[in-house]
């Protein structure tokens, strides 16, 4: 399984973005995503951006990240996240979610 990080771009240069998230900075390929700006946000597996989000995106994965992380730490994981999980969702939203307007 693939689990990306949502991280704020803070400095761009060409083909890189220096961004923040989680408690770490990290210089980033941006390839994938095309050209940003600081304040921008995305989803980083692996040392790429894979795809732009929204701050509220942004915010909802790092709640699911938080019961992952306290899941592992012998916490209880069945809080609530703030979100919809896919299964809840209505067509229309899960277009949305898909970038399929």
């Amino acid at each position: 399984m693939c689990i990306g990080m949502p991280m704020q771009v803070t400095a761009t240069e060409p083909g890189h973005a220096w961004c923040e998230g989680r408690g770490e900075r990290r210089r980033v390929t941006t390839a994938l995503v095309g050209p940003l700006e600081p304040g921008d946000w995305l989803l980083v597996f692996l040392g790429d951006a894979r795809e732009r989000i929204d701050a509220t995106r942004a915010a909802e994965v790092n709640s699911a990240l938080d019961l992952v992380l306290g899941a592992m730490q012998g916490f209880d994981a069945s809080g609530d996240a703030g979100f919809c999980l896919p299964s809840q969702m209505t067509a229309e939203q899960l277009k949305q979610l898909s970038g399929q307007f």
